[in-house]
């Protein structure tokens, strides 16, 4: 009885053994390779399945999942025969589990080991300005040499990057002072093309300037021309006015207009800001005979006007003044009526009615009656200059 038990226990224990010998369980992302008696016969796919005990079983299990590998630190030649240091990583998927499983032993050391080898020959045959700037075209170029090694193996190479890249200390340096005089190149051609541009933004403001002054001076030269044009006119006009009153027997009208204008020079001399030293003789009989040739005008005119009164007060026309002792001068009396004499007479003696206080005109100038009345002799000084004593 006994022993009927243990053998029927026996048999439970190698039929419990043999349903899970049989059962296999295959989960997502990894697919089995099934043998039998030693050969591969197929893939086994994520899912159930019974295999025959003893007869078959699973050979190996690979991963179908993305699997990443690192690419350690290793010195690396460039063309221009500089030492670099570099490392990466890659990326890698199983595209066929048999052949992953069949076709090479020990994937992963076999497609590090490849990277490897094929990132010297890439990155030796660039140089170092290419190695550091073009980091793209070396991944592209590993990622095609590596891939197309690996399809044997039935895998496929998703990409490859290049981590770092470490050049000597001292190719550091030399490239930090190329950077260096780069940036000032550069920043010396912008101030040097800035400044370009302000001086000749300058040179055309200057230039626009110049132009609009030199319109301006051109219409400023139009109106002074105009101006004097208008007053030649005037002065021709009132210059006809006065040969139209000489030509019509009034020659008083000569002498208004040229006292007129030497009253204004003296007055311009007298005015100009400079200092002056004035020495008579100034012919200031030529400038009283003036004035009283401008008051004979005026007197003449206000007699037409009043009709032609008898008393001769303010016309000097067919007086002629006393001649003056020029030793002496006498005093008229005041209810003269004399006249000056005519503009530009010297060595006469007449009493302006334009003046408050009588004065004596002579070859040397004006004199006042005051000095006559002391009875003193006029004398004529070494220099030239009448004195009175």
């Amino acid at each position: 009885m006994v022993e009927t038990l243990i053998l029927f226990g026996v048999l439970i224990l190698v039929a419990v053994i043999l349903v899970f010998s049989a059962v296999v369980l295959v989960r997502q992302g990894n697919e089995y390779t099934l043998e039998r008696l030693g050969r591969f016969v197929k893939t086994l796919r994520p899912g159930f399945h019974v295999i025959i005990p003893f007869i078959e079983r699973i050979g190996a299990r690979i991963n179908l999942m993305e699997q990443v590998l690192d690419i350690p630190t290793q010195e690396v030649i460039t063309r221009d025969n500089a030492m670099v240091a570099a490392d990466g990583v890659v990326f890698f998927q199983v595209m066929d589990a048999a052949k992953a499983a069949y076709e090479v032993r020990n994937l992963n050391l076999a497609i590090l080991n490849l990277t490897m080898t094929n990132l010297r020959t890439v990155m030796g045959s660039m140089d170092l300005d290419e190695l550091l700037s073009k980091r793209d075209d070396i991944n592209a170029r590993l990622m095609s040499v590596v891939d197309e090694a690996t399809q044997p193996w039935g895998v496929k190479i998703t990409r490859i990057e290049i981590k770092d890249i470490a050049p000597p200390r001292d190719i550091v340096n030399a490239m930090a002072r190329q950077m260096k005089a780069e940036r000032e190149k550069r920043a010396a051609i912008l101030e040097a093309e800035g400044q370009r541009e302000s001086e000749i933004l300058r040179a055309e403001g200057e230039k626009r300037a110049a132009i609009l002054e030199a319109e301006g001076r051109r219409e400023a030269a139009f109106k002074d021309a105009e101006a004097r044009e208008r007053e030649a006119e005037a002065e021709a006009k009132a210059t006809e006015m006065v040969s139209t009153a000489i030509a019509a027997g009034d020659g008083q009208a000569i002498q208004y207009f040229v006292a007129q204008k030497y009253v204004d020079a003296l007055k311009d001399f007298a005015a100009s800001p400079n200092e002056k030293l004035v020495f008579m003789p100034l012919e200031a009989s030529s400038v009283i005979g003036a004035i009283g040739g401008i008051s004979d005008l005026l007197g003449d005119i206000g007699g037409r006007a009043g009709g032609g009164s008898g008393d001769g007060r303010g016309t000097g026309r067919g007086k002629t003044p006393a001649p003056l002792d020029n030793d002496r001068a006498h005093r008229p009396s005041p209810d003269s009526s004399a006249s000056p004499a005519p503009f530009g007479s010297s060595g006469s003696s007449r009493a302006s009615a334009s003046f408050g206080t009588p004065r004596m005109t002579t070859g040397y100038g004006a004199m006042p009656y005051g000095l006559a009345d002391t009875g003193g002799t006029r004398r004529t000084s070494d220099s030239g200059i009448p004195t009175v004593e």
